[in-house]
């Protein structure tokens, strides 16, 4: 494996991936999958503790006088509403209002901002820092970063560092130290549930893997690849760049761009605020002409119409544990209006869920329409009912 691809927790993880199931995310080899079936890993998740190397996700410290402002001028929320010790998720876009990528600002101690991002963003944010005080310091190879996900997520951190945990809330970021380590931990995570995020120097990764796995085997913790965060993201309602929206940076044409309104990342959208960020002039008159043509939905799928095509090939029921990153085309009254980009059938729902981009009109909640589905070769169709996202929202989330 080329140190070029080599995560920080690579000592520890290419030993525990049996299978060797890997996949290239950002230039890095991140684990599918650990256990014979994604269930086990799913299930550590929704009903233990999971830990998921997040590793290469980009991260940037912003610091200087003007670093605030950068953000401000940037990204699409009001970033002078954000004290240190708290964190917020974002988009940001191009000048004509498009989205670029997501991700998390970190407002840390000393004033300076961590930033992460799932695409590379040194270049635009340096120019769109011109004439500002600001440094930009690109440390996606000098900190790692581990999701340590689920209900006893708590308990597995508390007690590798012997202390109490009771005052960070949700999106909330503050210091630790376990051991010898010193890291940094937020309040945050990609699968919807109680979880936390913690940074850490290269250097100390592997002491902090070692340390959680020792504490978190009283809790059933275990590591998680991939494919079961994939799994928990849809039933969580939560977007991921080229799967459920392009990047204006790689579409092709206009149709293949998004605005955050069309992504129903609405309420992160501060026009009004007092520093104009790139896109706001578009995006107003997104709004002035009505809102969106295109709303990001989430769909119930009929079984009994599953059932239906599989039983015309003489078959029973068949669901895939992974899901699925597509473009399905979707119907209203027998006409294409959108397609379907990712799904999952969600063990804990007991429903066959997918996130879709529809035209405005067939985004009413409640309402019924259509999904084309495939069966041994046959392009069929099942119903897909428009429902409220997130699917999953557990209160211990926020608790």
């Amino acid at each position: 494996m080329s140190s070029a691809l080599e995560s920080p927790f690579d000592a520890r993880t290419r030993d525990l991936n049996v299978r060797r199931q890997w996949r290239v995310w950002s230039g890095t080899f991140a684990s599918s999958a650990y256990a014979p079936h994604i269930d086990i890993e799913y299930n550590a998740i929704r009903n233990a503790a999971a830990l998921i190397d997040i590793s290469a996700l980009f991260k940037y410290r912003v610091s200087g006088r003007d670093a605030q402002r950068l953000v401000d001028r940037v990204v699409t929320r009001d970033a002078s509403a954000v004290p240190p010790g708290r964190v917020i998720y974002a988009p940001w876009c191009d000048g004509d209002g498009r989205l670029i990528d997501d991700g998390t600002l970190h407002r840390l101690d000393d004033g300076a901002w961590r930033w992460t991002a799932a695409e590379g963003q040194l270049r635009w944010l340096r120019l769109n820092a011109r004439g500002l005080d600001v440094d930009i310091e690109d440390h996606t190879d000098v900190v790692a970063a581990l999701a340590l996900q689920g209900p006893l997520s708590r308990a597995v951190l508390e007690a590798a560092a012997q202390a109490s945990l009771a005052d960070l809330g949700y999106f909330g970021r503050r210091s630790l130290r376990i051991g010898r380590i010193d890291l940094d931990v937020s309040r945050t995570g990609y699968t919807g549930d109680l979880g936390y995020e913690l940074w850490v120097s290269r250097e100390q990764a592997v002491a902090l893997w070692d340390a959680l796995m020792e504490s978190g085997a009283a809790f059933a913790l275990r590591p998680a690849g991939i494919l079961a965060l994939d799994v928990a993201r849809i039933e969580a309602g939560l977007i991921m760049a080229e799967v459920d929206y392009t990047s204006v940076r790689h579409a092709l044409t206009r149709e293949q761009s998004y605005s955050p309104y069309e992504m129903g990342l609405d309420r992160l959208v501060a026009l009004d605020k007092e520093v104009p960020f790139v896109g706001r002039a578009a995006l107003r008159r997104e709004q002035a002409r009505g809102g969106p043509l295109r709303r990001l939905v989430g769909l119930e799928l009929e079984w009994a119409d599953l059932e239906r095509l599989y039983a015309s090939h003489g078959l029973a029921p068949a669901l895939s544990a992974h899901a699925w990153r597509d473009q399905i085309p979707f119907y209203a009254a027998g006409i294409q209006v959108g397609r379907a980009s990712s799904g999952t059938w969600s063990p804990v729902l007991k429903k066959n869920l997918a996130l879709a981009t529809v035209e405005a009109h067939a985004a009413r909640v409640g309402a019924q329409h259509e999904l084309e589905w495939s069966v041994e070769g046959e392009r069929g169709r099942i119903g897909a009912t428009v429902v409220s996202l997130p699917f999953l929202d557990p209160p211990r989330k926020r608790e």
